[in-house]
C-alpha cells in the first residue's frame, strides 16, 4: 500500500511523501485502505469462500499492533532479537531496505541496455570491466575487474589467494587508489578468492557488496559507505561527488582510460537483482537494522517438519519439504527494520543529550531502549541514563513479514491467554502460495514455537501460483492481471481498459497493457460465475507450482454448469411433483443399468473422498466431473429413457427404480459436487423432492459429505457395463456423425459375452440409437448385403466384431482398388511389426492387444472389401 499511494501522489499531485510529511502521507495510506481494502474480501465472498467474517481483522488493527510491539519486546530480551550495521538490499527510489523476497532476478548472458528507473538513457550491464591499481615501492600495477566500476571509490583492500604464486610478493603490500591516492592493503583470503577466475585478484568493497563485507569483518577492513540513500555518490566519492550510481559508472570508466589504468571492458554473465514494486536495481548499501537471530528459530522450525520421531508439520505437497530444508539449513539472521512510514513503527527509543549531533543519532547501541509504548521506554531510561536526555522513536517500520509472522498467535488473542488461543492453538491446516513458503510460513513456525509454544498448525497446503494463459507471470504493466470478479461478472474489453487508467500506470505502460488485452480478451471476458472459475482452478492444481490460466477452459467449465442445470431439471421432471424418496433401497432388485450407476457413484465418492483427504484437489474434481459428465449424463439418462417415454405398463417396475436410483444420485452427486461449486449445487439440491422419513437440513452446506454405501459396489455389473459401453462406443463411431436410426449385429466368439449382450440388448440399442440389434455367434456368419443395403464393420476386441446397417452407396472400382491396396499395405506392416524378434518383451501388454485387436479390424475390412466389392457396402 505504501507505494501503490505514493505512486498515486506523485502521478495525481506530483508530490512525494516527504512534501507532505510523516503524518499526512500515514493518513492518505489509510483512507487508500478503507477505500481499496476490501477488494480482496469482496472476491472471496464472490468466489464462496466460507469463513467466520467475524473474525476479520487487520494486522495494522490495535490488537494485532500490540502483539507486534510485545513480541519485539520478547524478543529483544531474550536476547534474539539486536541491532547491527550490515549490508542491505536497498532501493534508491524508495529509500529503504527490502527483503530477499522483493528481489527478482535478471539473468544477463550480455552486454545489455536496461531502463532503470529515473534514468533518461538506458544503462549498460553485463560488462566486466579490467582496470589496474598502480602499486607502491615501484612493484608495478595489480589488475582487478568488475562489474561495477563506480564501487571503485569504495575500496579498502585488494584480495589474493594465499597460495597464488604470482602475487606472493605483493603480500602485505600497498596499492595506490588512482582518485583519492588512499593506501590499500593486499591482503590474502583464501575463502573469496579463486585463483583460476580472472586475473586471481579482487578488489574489495566492504560496504557495498556482501561476500566483501564478510572479508572486511575476517581482515578487520575499513568500510567506506559511497552512496547517499538516493542513490548518488557522496563526499566520500571525491571528484564524482553528486552523481547518480550509473552516470558515475561512465565517469570513472572515462577517468581511468585518462589515467592509462582501464585495460579492457568484455561481455559477462551476471545476476542482476531488481525491487518487484518499484523496478529500480538494488543496490548492496551498509546500514544499520535491528535483525531477529534465526539460527535457534530456524533448527526448531527445521525440525518439526524432516524429524522423522517428532514431526509435528507436514508440508503438501511433499516436493517442498525439500526447498524447507534448503532455506532453513542455510538460514541468516533476518533484517527486520524497514525505512518505509507505513506500518508499524519500531518500538525502540533512542536516547539523546542536547550535545549529540545529528548525524550521530542512533550509531551508539547502548543508546537504545527498547519497550512497548513511550512511557515504558523512558521509566527505562531514567534508570539508566543521567541528566537531560530526550527519547526519539526509532523513524523506521517493521518488515510486514513480521507482523505476518504472528497472525495465528495475534488473530487469537495473543498475549493475552484467551480462550480461543487455549481452543484452537495450534490450528491445524495452512493453505497459501509455495512462494513464500520461506518468507512467511517458516517464519511463523519459527515464531509461533518461540513465542506460542508449539508449531501455528500441523498441516501447510501449498497451492500454485496463478499466471496468465502463456505462462507470464501476471504484471499490471503487462496488463495481464485478471480480476476474479471479471470473470465472475464479465466484463467487455472497455471495461479492462478503464481500469488500466484507474491505476498507477504511465503512458507507455497503458499502451503496453492495452496492447496485451486487446490480443487476450478481443472480446472481453464472457460471464462465466463463481462455480465455473472455482472448479477450472481446482482442476488446474495438478500442475503443483503454477497454473497457465486460459479464460476458455473456465468458459468450459460454465457451459458444463448449463448442463449440469440442464440435467437436474430433466431429471426432476421424471421424478414429478409427487415423487417421495425412499428411506431405504435395495439395489439388488433394480434393474442393470440402475444397479451399475450406485456402483460407479460409490467409486467416484471413494476416489474423491480419498483425493480430498490427501489434498490431490484435481484428482478429486476430475473424479466427480467425470462420473457427472460419462456416468449419469451419457450413460444413466438416456439408459433409462426408454422407461418414461409413452406410459406403457411393461415398464411400470423398471419407472419406480430408475426414479428411486435417479434421486439418489441427484442427492449425492449434488453434495459431492458441492465443495467444488457451491452455488449451482446449493440451487439444485433445494429443489430435490425431501424424504418424509427425515427432517431436511436447510443447506447442502451442513449436510453430510457422501460415504460409500457397501450394498451399492457391484463389481459384476460394472464389468458387464464396460463391455456394454465399448460396444456401443464401436457401434456409434461406425454411424459416425449420423442420428438415423438403423439396425446392427454382434458376433460373438464366446458363449459368454453371447449371453451378457443378449441380456443388455436393450441397453444397447437406447444408446447406441439403434433400431434393433441382432445378437450372433460366430457360426452363424458373417451378414450377407442386398441391395439397399450393406454393412460396415468394427472390431471390438479380439471375441467381439459388430456391423451396422447402413444404406448402400455406389462407388467406383478405381475408388475400391485403392482402398484395398492402402489397407493392405497398412495390415502388412502391422503383421510384420508383430512378429518380429523381441516384439512381445519390448512392448507391454496394452499395446500388444490393442495392435492384435487392430490387426483383426483389418482383416474384416479387406475381407468385406473382397465379399462385397464396393467399399465397405458391397456392389
Amino acid at each position: 500500500m505504501h507505494v501503490v499511494v505514493e505512486k498515486k501522489l506523485m502521478s495525481e499531485k506530483k508530490i512525494t511523501r516527504h512534501d507532505i510529511g510523516r503524518d499526512a502521507f500515514v493518513a492518505e495510506v489509510w483512507n487508500w485502505k478503507l477505500k481499496h481494502g476490501s477488494t480482496i474480501l469482496q472476491q472471496l465472498r464472490r468466489l464462496g469462500a466460507s469463513l467466520d467474517w467475524s473474525r476479520e481483522c487487520f494486522t495494522m488493527d490495535e490488537k494485532r499492533s500490540s502483539a507486534v510491539a510485545e513480541a519485539f519486546v520478547r524478543l529483544h530480551k531474550q536476547g534474539l532479537l539486536y541491532r547491527d550495521n550490515r549490508i542491505v538490499n536497498w532501493d534508491c527510489g524508495l529509500l529503504t531496505a527490502i527483503s530477499d523476497i522483493e528481489v527478482d532476478y535478471i539473468d544477463i548472458r550480455e552486454r545489455t541496455l536496461l531502463r532503470v528507473p529515473g534514468y533518461e538513457n538506458p544503462v549498460e550491464f553485463g560488462v566486466l570491466t579490467s582496470f589496474a591499481y598502480p602499486m607502491e615501492e615501484e612493484l608495478g600495477e595489480i589488475v582487478v575487474a568488475t562489474t561495477r566500476v563506480e564501487t571503485i571509490l569504495g575500496d579498502t583492500a585488494i584480495a589474493v589467494h594465499p597460495n597464488d604464486e604470482r602475487y606472493r610478493h605483493l603480500h602485505g603490500k600497498h596499492a595506490i587508489h588512482p582518485f583519492n591516492g588512499r593506501r590499500i592493503p593486499i591482503i590474502c583470503d583464501e575463502i573469496l578468492v579463486d585463483p583460476a577466475f580472472g586475473t586471481g585478484a579482487v578488489k574489495i568493497t566492504p560496504a557495498h557488496d556482501p561476500n566483501d563485507f564478510n572479508v572486511g569483518k575476517r581482515h578487520n577492513l575499513e568500510f567506506i559507505n559511497i552512496f547517499t540513500d538516493e542513490g548518488k555518490i557522496n563526499q566520500e566519492g571525491g571528484e564524482f561527488a553528486g552523481m547518480p550510481r550509473f552516470q558515475a559508472r561512465e565517469a570513472v570508466t572515462e577517468a581511468l582510460k585518462k589515467k592509462g589504468l582501464f585495460k579492457e571492458a568484455t561481455n559477462n554473465e551476471m545476476r542482476l537483482g531488481i525491487c518487484s514494486r518499484s523496478k529500480d536495481v538494488v543496490e548492496p548499501k551498509i546500514k544499520p537494522q535491528w535483525y531477529v537471530k534465526c539460527s535457534g528459530m530456524g533448527k526448531q522450525a527445521l525440525d518439526a517438519a524432516v524429524d522423522s520421531e517428532n514431526r509435528k508439520l507436514e508440508i503438501i505437497p511433499r516436493q517442498y519439504t525439500a526447498e524447507w530444508e534448503r532455506w532453513l539449513e542455510n538460514i541468516r539472521d533476518w533484517c527486520i527494520s524497514r525505512q518505509l512510514w507505513w506500518g508499524h513503527r519500531v518500538p525502540a527509543w533512542y536516547v539523546v543529550y542536547e550535545s549529540d549531533k545529528a548525524e550521530d543519532f542512533g550509531v551508539l547501541d547502548d543508546r537504545w531502549v527498547v519497550a512497548r509504548n513511550e512511557e515504558e521506554a523512558r521509566a527505562q531510561a531514567s534508570g539508566r541514563y543521567e541528566g537531560n536526555f530526550q527519547l526519539i522513536q526509532d523513524p523506521d517500520v517493521l518488515d510486514t513479514w513480521f507482523s505476518s509472522a504472528l497472525f495465528p498467535l495475534s488473530v487469537l488473542g495473543w498475549p493475552e491467554d484467551t480462550e480461543d488461543l487455549k481452543a484452537f492453538y495450534p490450528t491445524s491446516l495452512l493453505e497459501t502460495g509455495h512462494d513464500i513458503l520461506f518468507f512467511w510460513v517458516a517464519r511463523m513456525v519459527m515464531l509461533g514455537m518461540t513465542l506460542g509454544g508449539d508449531v501455528p498448525f500441523t498441516k501447510v497446503y501449498l497451492h500454485p501460483m496463478i499466471r496468465d494463459a502463456h505462462g507470464r507471470k501476471m504484471s499490471k504493466s503487462l496488463g495481464n492481471v485478471i480480476d476474479p470478479l471479471d470473470v465472475i461478472n464479465g466484463v467487455e474489453l472497455e471495461g479492462l481498459q478503464k481500469k488500466l487508467l484507474e491505476g498507477n500506470l504511465d503512458a507507455k505502460e497503458v499502451a503496453v497493457s492495452e496492447e496485451g488485452l486487446k490480443k487476450d480478451f478481443p472480446k472481453g471476458i464472457m460471464e462465466c460465475g463463481a462455480d465455473a472459475l472455482r472448479f477450472a482452478l481446482v482442476s488446474y492444481t495438478a500442475q503443483h507450482d503454477k497454473i497457465n490460466l486460459d479464460i476458455k477452459r473456465v468458459e468450459g467449465y460454465k457451459n458444463w454448469c448449463n448442463k449440469l442445470w440442464n440435467v437436474v431439471r430433466f431429471s426432476l421432471s421424471i421424478l414429478g411433483n409427487d415423487y417421495v424418496p425412499p428411506s431405504t433401497v435395495n439395489p439388488d432388485v433394480f434393474p442393470f443399468s440402475c444397479q451399475w450407476i450406485l456402483s460407479v457413484l460409490n467409486k467416484a465418492i471413494s476416489k474423491t473422498v480419498l483425493s480430498l483427504e490427501s489434498y490431490e484437489l484435481s484428482d478429486a474434481a476430475t473424479a466427480v466431473h467425470a462420473w457427472w459428465q460419462y456416468q449419469l449424463c451419457d450413460v444413466f439418462v438416456e439408459a433409462i429413457k426408454p422407461y418414461f417415454s409413452g406410459n406403457d405398463p411393461k415398464f411400470a417396475s423398471e419407472r419406480g427404480c430408475a426414479q428411486d436410483t435417479l434421486w439418489l444420485c441427484l442427492d449425492n452427486g449434488l453434495r459431492l459436487l458441492h465443495p467444488f461449486m457451491p452455488f449451482v449445487t446449493e440451487e439444485l439440491w433445494q429443489r430435490l423432492p425431501s424424504s418424509g422419513d427425515h427432517k431436511r437440513e436447510t443447506s447442502i452446506m451442513i449436510c453430510e459429505y457422501p460415504s460409500i454405501i457397501e450394498c451399492w459396489t457391484n463389481e459384476k455389473v460394472e464389468s458387464e457395463m464396460n463391455l456394454t459401453e465399448s460396444i456401443v462406443q464401436s457401434l456409434r463411431s461406425l454411424a459416425k456423425e449420423s442420428h438415423e436410426r438403423r439396425s446392427a449385429i454382434v458376433i460373438c466368439r464366446t458363449i459368454s459375452d453371447w449371453k451378457i449382450i443378449c441380456s443388455h440388448q436393450r441397453e444397447i440399442e437406447t444408446l447406441a440409437h439403434l433400431s434393433s440389434l441382432t445378437v450372433m455367434n460366430e457360426e452363424d456368419g458373417f451378414p450377407t448385403p442386398t441391395e439397399s443395403d450393406g454393412y460396415v464393420m468394427s472390431t471390438v476386441n479380439k471375441n467381439i466384431l459388430v456391423f451396422l446397417n447402413v444404406p448402400r452407396v455406389k462407388a467406383d472400382p478405381e475408388t475400391i482398388r485403392e482402398k484395398m491396396e492402402r489397407l493392405t499395405l497398412e495390415r502388412e506392416k502391422l503383421w510384420l511389426m508383430i512378429n518380429s524378434p523381441g516384439y512381445k518383451e519390448k512392448t507391454n501388454e496394452k499395446i500388444q492387444q490393442a495392435n492384435t485387436d487392430k490387426l483383426q479390424s483389418l482383416d474384416g475390412e479387406i475381407m468385406s472389401l473382397e465379399r462385397d466389392g464396393n467399399n465397405l457396402l458391397g456392389d
